[in-house]
């Protein structure tokens, strides 16, 4: 049987339960945004419902902002030496990251919500081209290759990022739709709007809850470790 530390376990623990909540919480945002665009409940229902959408969409956020934190210390745990400017850039990242996020939210419609916003998705595009780059550079060098798993679980994150950057670029539609159905209330051309938005989004919504569960099952079953 494996024996690991209090610390290690502690880890391997909120690891986990960073891909519960979010695979099971971007599952009940997705559920929760049909109540949203069906025309055949009341206005006051599908703005009950948007509420409960935007919220629970905080989940898989915050999800994704620690994932790398908690990730980059287990790494630790199994042997993979991080040099102390990675170390203390991992650590930070979360906190920072969860701030953003939730500043975001709540600051959202000012300017310094606006301005936040702007840098965060430079820093996701930022974060792709690092995680692509880093993975590649330390598998040629050597110090990934004993560790494909990690390396693979590396990229699928970076893809996750990528699916979560197209969602904001095909979402704007339904956030447009949304705000004619709550202003002055829904209308034919607002309903489909909405409709549409949505289902632009859901393949890479799809290949989001593929990518956690995939990159879950590698973590367990380690590849070629």
């Amino acid at each position: 049987m494996e024996e690991i530390t209090l610390a290690h376990g502690i880890f391997k623990y909120l690891h986990i339960l960073l891909f519960v909540y979010w695979l099971g919480g971007d599952a009940g945002v997705f559920y929760s945004s049909t109540f949203v665009t069906n025309t055949k409940l009341s206005r006051e229902s599908r703005l009950t419902a948007f509420k409960i959408f935007i919220n629970l969409d905080m989940l898989p956020r915050y999800c994704l902002a620690l994932m790398l934190t908690v990730g980059g210390i287990l790494a630790e745990f199994i042997g993979y030496e991080h040099p102390l400017w990675q170390t203390i850039a991992i650590v930070a990242l979360g906190p920072v990251w969860v701030w953003v996020v939730h500043t975001i939210h709540v600051k959202e419609g000012t300017e310094f919500g606006k301005t936040l916003a702007l840098w965060d998705k430079r820093f996701r595009v930022f974060m792709i081209v690092a995680l692509v780059s880093s993975v590649a550079y330390h598998w040629v060098t050597g110090p990934l290759q004993p560790y494909p798993w990690l390396a693979a679980k590396l990229l699928i994150f970076a893809f996750l990022i990528f699916c979560g950057f197209m969602i904001r670029l095909k979402i704007p539609p339904f956030i447009e739709g949304f705000k004619v159905m709550a202003s002055t209330g829904p209308t034919p051309e607002s309903d489909q709007k909405m409709i549409d938005g949505m289902g632009a989004c859901r393949p890479y919504v799809l290949l989001i809850w593929a990518g956690v569960a995939i990159s879950a099952l590698i973590g367990v079953l380690k590849p070629g470790g």
